[in-house]
């Protein structure tokens, strides 16, 4: 049974089309992306998968979250699948996070009012969160403000708020694409260790075809807001069919080619 089904998703901004058509699924413990370069319609489609366009976008089609119709729905029913079922780990973490409130809080908010956790208990399941991402010293962690963390750190940050509730679908957005070839690399294998860790589902949202390479294994193609191309994300590197696939594999191979020849200057 499909954890999350889209069928036919459009989002419009009055009478412009930004997302068209897109349909897709993801059963429990899957690892499926969503590529395309900016203004594709991915991040519009994770929005609307959570019930979080903004004001003055309208989507139509279906979404079923855990059986949640999350476009027809009250609002009460699609907040109470929000973080119990299915979180999301945005692309910038420093907007992301609440500038005006500890990095300790914004991960108990999620874990008060969702597990019901009040004191010590709240405490240690903070550290836990913070482990869990891979961050040692989690009561200065915990005490400071994002703009007190690198750039690495408060995305942890934002990861162990997604996970803190065991959401049984993570959705990550272009969630490396501010952080540096390095830290990238740190993330990306830590998604990787919790998605299996917790068999949760992972839908990966990025640009960048190598960088998907690594955390899942079944992708969407998206292009001017329509799915052009899907399979499996090696078949797709290997032997893309659509052209906008070709160009994004070339590009790929490119940049690829021109980080060897500086590495060897």
């Amino acid at each position: 049974m499909s954890l999350l089904t889209v069928s036919g998703l459009s989002v419009r901004s009055g009478p412009s089309v930004l997302v068209d058509g897109v349909s897709f699924e993801v059963s429990p413990g899957d690892r499926v992306g969503l590529i395309g370069e900016s203004g594709s319609g991915k991040s519009l489609t994770a929005l609307a998968v959570t019930g979080l366009l903004p004001p003055g976008l309208t989507a139509t089609g279906e979404v079923r979250l855990d059986g949640v119709d999350m476009i027809a729905a009250p609002e009460r029913q699609r907040t109470a699948v929000r973080g119990p079922v299915a979180a999301i780990v945005f692309q910038e973490p420093l907007t992301a996070l609440n500038p005006l409130m500890r990095a300790g809080r914004q991960i108990a908010d999620p874990l008060r009012r969702i597990r019901g956790l009040r004191g010590e208990a709240l405490k240690l399941a903070v550290r836990d969160a913070l482990r869990e991402v891979r961050l040692d010293d989690t009561d200065r962690i915990a005490r400071s403000y994002p703009h007190q963390l690198s750039g690495g750190q408060r995305q942890r940050v934002a990861i162990a708020m997604a996970i803190a509730c065991r959401p049984r679908l993570l959705i990550a957005d272009e969630p490396t694409t501010a952080l540096d070839v390095t830290v990238q690399a740190e993330i990306l294998d830590l998604l990787d260790g919790l998605v299996t860790r917790h068999n949760t589902a992972l839908v990966f949202i990025t640009h960048d075809l190598p960088v998907a390479a690594r955390v899942i294994r079944d992708t969407h193609v998206l292009r001017n807001g329509r799915v052009v191309e899907s399979g499996p994300i090696d078949s797709l590197i290997d032997h893309p069919e659509h052209p906008y696939t070709r160009t994004l594999v070339d590009s790929a191979r490119r940049f690829d080619a021109a980080l060897e020849r500086t590495a060897r200057d």
